[in-house]
Protein backbone atom coordinates (compact mmCIF):
# COMPACT_ATOMS: atom_id res chain seq x y z
CA UNK A 1 0.00 0.00 0.00
CA UNK A 2 1.35 3.41 -0.97
CA UNK A 3 0.77 6.66 0.85
CA UNK A 4 0.51 10.16 -0.59
CA UNK A 5 0.75 13.60 0.96
CA UNK A 6 -1.92 16.19 0.36
CA UNK A 7 -2.48 19.69 1.72
CA UNK A 8 -4.89 20.22 4.59
CA UNK A 9 -7.35 21.96 2.26
CA UNK A 10 -7.31 19.07 -0.20
CA UNK A 11 -7.75 16.57 2.63
CA UNK A 12 -10.80 18.49 3.87
CA UNK A 13 -12.25 18.42 0.34
CA UNK A 14 -11.61 14.67 0.05
CA UNK A 15 -13.42 14.18 3.36
CA UNK A 16 -16.33 16.27 2.07
CA UNK A 17 -16.60 14.02 -1.00
CA UNK A 18 -16.29 10.95 1.25
CA UNK A 19 -19.25 12.24 3.25
CA UNK A 20 -21.32 12.61 0.09
CA UNK A 21 -20.43 9.11 -1.09
CA UNK A 22 -21.16 7.68 2.35
CA UNK A 23 -24.62 9.30 2.25
CA UNK A 24 -25.29 8.00 -1.28
CA UNK A 25 -24.05 4.47 -0.68
CA UNK A 26 -25.20 4.06 2.91
CA UNK A 27 -21.87 2.74 4.23
CA UNK A 28 -18.43 4.11 5.12
CA UNK A 29 -16.06 4.63 2.17
CA UNK A 30 -12.27 4.53 2.04
CA UNK A 31 -10.07 7.27 0.61
CA UNK A 32 -9.24 4.81 -2.17
CA UNK A 33 -12.93 4.68 -3.10
CA UNK A 34 -13.12 8.48 -2.97
CA UNK A 35 -10.13 8.88 -5.29
CA UNK A 36 -11.44 6.19 -7.66
CA UNK A 37 -14.82 7.93 -7.77
CA UNK A 38 -13.21 11.31 -8.51
CA UNK A 39 -10.99 9.89 -11.25
CA UNK A 40 -13.88 8.12 -12.96
CA UNK A 41 -16.37 10.95 -12.62
CA UNK A 42 -14.12 13.68 -14.03
CA UNK A 43 -13.14 12.03 -17.30
CA UNK A 44 -14.09 14.42 -20.05
CA UNK A 45 -14.93 13.56 -23.63
CA UNK A 46 -14.65 15.88 -26.60
CA UNK A 47 -18.44 15.85 -26.86
CA UNK A 48 -18.64 17.41 -23.37
CA UNK A 49 -17.47 20.66 -24.95
CA UNK A 50 -19.98 20.71 -27.83
CA UNK A 51 -21.63 24.12 -27.96
CA UNK A 52 -19.59 25.46 -25.06
CA UNK A 53 -17.69 28.00 -27.12
CA UNK A 54 -19.92 30.62 -28.71
CA UNK A 55 -18.27 32.77 -31.38
CA UNK A 56 -19.45 35.16 -34.01
CA UNK A 57 -18.58 34.54 -37.67
CA UNK A 58 -16.03 37.36 -37.47
CA UNK A 59 -14.37 35.78 -34.42
CA UNK A 60 -14.20 32.41 -36.21
CA UNK A 61 -12.61 34.09 -39.23
CA UNK A 62 -9.98 35.84 -37.07
CA UNK A 63 -9.28 32.61 -35.19
CA UNK A 64 -8.82 30.61 -38.40
CA UNK A 65 -6.50 33.27 -39.89
CA UNK A 66 -4.33 33.12 -36.78
CA UNK A 67 -4.32 29.34 -36.80
CA UNK A 68 -3.38 29.19 -40.49
CA UNK A 69 -0.56 31.65 -39.82
CA UNK A 70 0.73 29.47 -37.02
CA UNK A 71 0.53 26.33 -39.16
CA UNK A 72 2.44 28.02 -42.00
CA UNK A 73 5.37 28.83 -39.64
CA UNK A 74 5.44 25.48 -37.84
CA UNK A 75 8.29 23.14 -38.63
CA UNK A 76 8.54 19.52 -37.54
CA UNK A 77 11.16 19.25 -34.76
CA UNK A 78 14.26 17.31 -35.70
CA UNK A 79 16.15 15.05 -33.31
Amino acid sequence: MASIRVSDDLYKELNRVAGQLRAERGHPVSMEEVLEHLLKSTRLKLSDFAGAWKMSDEEVEDFMKGLKGFWSRWKYPRD
